[in-house]
């Protein structure tokens, strides 16, 4: 019936000013002639709400709109809290097939772990609007139950467009770039690839999140556990926690991809965590990005809409770095020029330029076998996502078929050689989310340039296989000095992974890890002790020389903050014991995995690494031997004390657990352990046969 692309702000078509106010309340199109056949984009700016229905004890609601037809939802758009007169301006794309059907609106006021309450309904006859033509819209919300309540009404704006002639060019040109028989070009290609196209991104917005100033108390305390909320479009980030403060000191950074060539606006709303129960909202603002200048840093001293105090952002734009999507035949490294200029960019003369380009990644993604069938059918609608840390990229969709070819060519800026290159497959359903086909881990240093693999797809958690192979050609070209330097800041971090949820199976899974990790430490203690039961005297001779002057007491005080106890009720209980469950299963992870990657830095799991840890300790014994401890310690100390002053929203760190950030725990080495596929599905073996 229709395809959604699910990003709201993939198309951006300037609406121009030509009102047009249609109350459709209750409208219903049954007896409407049907419209001429064809496929049709319905571009939807979705404006702001006014007067509607209070639902909730404060007086108060938190709306949210859906946009169904023909009963599939193909649009939710983001919810405003505490507002009766939210602004949403949110814009979605829907591709419909013909007319017939309204588009039915429907408004609900979001619930925190109950059923969200209805707010009202409306329908747009699709068949009132005319072709091309920008419409300003304003419907009335109705409830069928109660028809003369006053709900209050939704502000649209909409352009109508038909879509068969650019559907006929995009079905030639890939017909020209493909090459491939009549049949499989019109399996091939369907509009929702049309969307495809947009998801390529025009620059990175690098946003720095300092600090928060006098925010609202909303504890019994006095006090609040304040953490931040961003949102860019379809990207979002959530900040840590921080307990018992109003004056929190965040220091973090992450990178937005800018879809946009004008900007966009970047959403921002706290919160304050209350375990147990619904996390309460501090306030709001927005960056709009449009008014910031490019290749600069803007610090921002945000007021808090709905809220009190302030917010303190780092934020710059910059052009965005080489990536792209092309077909087999356009190859950046087959191009000898092209890969001489990539050679030379990496190449060890150009250690200090630009040292967060690390690297370059080139990925071919040429086909798949054997994959599950995810339809009644008995096949699948596959297609792939190409991920590096937060860079996301997708092939288009093969229908109904379990061999898809894609032969695509992607192509990635390397922040971080560490990184791991996660590509999944996926069955593309146009009436709900995609279907999860399998997956593949590939960390960058295990990369042999130039071979064509077959990898055996994995299950989600990577831990064992699924059905099919996906074939794979690599190359990394990096630079190995400015790869060593980046190893020793923070680790970027992935805000689209999902947060973690109890699981027992994972809770033991920890604890026997943590149990490993703790029997080392105990074993260690009986080889110390024994140095001190003399059982073996040349051993204990040299513990009692090493530790005789590096005795010495430290005493800690520990401050045991008290806190009113509040009355929970059962409910509250269960979520509050979860909570802690799952504090309990992270902590065991961290714990277990900062000892199996000191391990894992010994045993040389990634050779790449333990050479470094060689080569920093080489070096620091030369400096050892050759300038005095005490001035060494000297200028550690200066550095340390000054680092505010010479650059106060510094991010903080520590080198060596960075180091260690990069090691693979154990859980880690399973999931990127290749699965040796099947000799049926060998590349060459298949030449063979084609040629006998």
């Amino acid at each position: 019936m229709l395809d959604s692309c699910k990003l709201k702000s993939a198309c951006n078509l300037p609406f121009i000013c030509n009102k047009k106010i249609i109350n459709t309340a209750g409208t219903s199109n049954a007896e409407v002639p049907l419209a001429d056949p064809g496929m049709y984009q319905l571009d939807i700016t979705l404006r702001r709400g006014q007067s509607l229905a209070a639902r909730d004890r404060g007086g108060t609601s938190d709306p949210y709109v859906k946009f169904k037809i023909g009963g599939k939802e193909v649009f939710r758009s983001k919810i405003i809290h505490k507002n009766l007169n939210p602004v949403w301006e949110e814009k979605a794309c829907i591709l419909v097939d013909h007319l017939r059907e309204p588009l039915y609106i429907k408004v609900f006021d979001y619930d925190f772990g109950l059923q969200d309450d209805f707010m009202g309904s409306a329908f747009l006859d699709l068949t009132q609007l005319e072709l091309n033509r920008p419409t300003d819209v304003t419907l009335t919300l109705k409830d069928p139950h109660y028809p003369d309540h006053d709900l209050g009404i939704i502000l649209l704006s909409v352009i109508l467009t038909p879509k068969e002639g650019e559907s006929r060019d995009v079905t030639m040109l890939m017909r020209k770039s493909w090459k491939r028989s009549s049949k499989f070009q019109t399996q091939s290609l369907r509009l929702s690839d049309l969307h495809r196209k947009s998801h390529l991104w025009r620059g990175i917005v690098s946003i720095t999140l300092i600090e928060g100033r006098d925010l609202k108390a909303m504890d019994s305390n006095g006090l609040s556990d304040p953490y931040v909320k961003f949102r860019l479009g379809h990207q979002k980030y959530k900040s840590k926690i921080m307990p018992k403060t109003l004056n929190p000191q965040w220091r973090e950074q992450f990178d937005f991809h800018l879809y946009e060539e004008r900007g966009g606006v970047i959403d921002i709303t706290a919160w304050d965590k209350d375990a147990g129960k619904r996390d309460d909202f501090i306030g709001r603002c927005q960056v709009d990005l449009s008014a910031l200048s490019r290749e600069q840093t803007h610090k921002l001293e945000l007021q808090l809409e709905e809220g009190e105090g302030h917010l303190v952002l780092l934020v710059t734009l910059t052009a965005s770095a080489t990536v792209s999507i092309s077909d087999l035949s356009v190859n950046s490294l087959e191009d000898q020029k092209e890969r001489e200029e990539i050679l030379k960019r990496y190449s060890p003369l150009r250690i200090f330029h630009n040292l967060k380009d690390v690297g370059f990644l080139q990925v071919k993604v040429i086909r798949a076998e054997g994959l599950m069938a995810a339809d009644v059918t008995g096949k699948s609608d596959p297609f792939c996502v190409v991920e590096l840390n937060n860079d996301r990229l997708l092939t288009h969709t093969v229908y109904k078929n379990l061999n898809p070819e894609w032969n695509k060519v992607f192509t990635f800026n390397i922040k971080d050689i560490h990184s791991v290159l996660e590509v999944t497959v996926y069955d593309e359903d146009r009436d709900r989310s995609a279907d999860f086909l399998g997956k593949v881990a590939i960390p960058l240093l295990s990369i042999q340039n130039g071979e064509q693999k077959a990898y055996v797809l994995k299950n989600k958690q990577l831990t064992g296989p699924t059905k099919g192979v996906i074939y794979l050609e690599i190359d990394v070209i990096f630079n190995a000095v400015k790869a060593s330097l980046r190893t020793l800041i923070p680790k970027e971090q992935k805000y689209i992974e999902e947060e973690n949820r109890l699981s027992k199976q994972l809770l033991l899974r920890n604890f026997i890890r943590m149990k490993r990790c703790v029997m080392v430490l105990v074993n260690a203690a009986y080889y110390v002790n024994s140095c001190f039961d003399w059982d073996s005297p040349p051993r204990s001779l040299a513990a009692f020389v090493v530790v005789e002057d590096m005795l010495e007491d430290e005493e800690e005080e520990d401050d045991k903050d008290d806190k009113d106890s509040e009355k929970k009720g059962f409910i509250n209980k269960i979520y509050a014991i979860q909570e802690v469950c799952v504090s309990v299963q992270n902590i065991l992870d961290e714990v277990a995995s900062f000892g199996e990657r000191i391990k894992n830095t010994f045993n040389w799991t990634v050779p790449f690494l333990s050479w470094l840890a060689i080569v920093a300790l080489c070096v620091f014994t030369a400096i050892l031997y050759c300038i005095p401890l005490r001035y060494i310690v000297l200028v550690w100390g200066i550095n340390k004390f000054t680092k505010k002053l010479r650059s106060p929203y510094a991010i903080d760190n520590n080198e060596l657990l960075d180091f260690l950030s990069r090691v693979p725990s154990d859980v880690q080495v399973v999931q990127y352990q290749e699965l040796k596929p099947d000799p049926s599905h060998s590349p060459y073996k298949r030449k063979k046969n084609n040629l006998g």
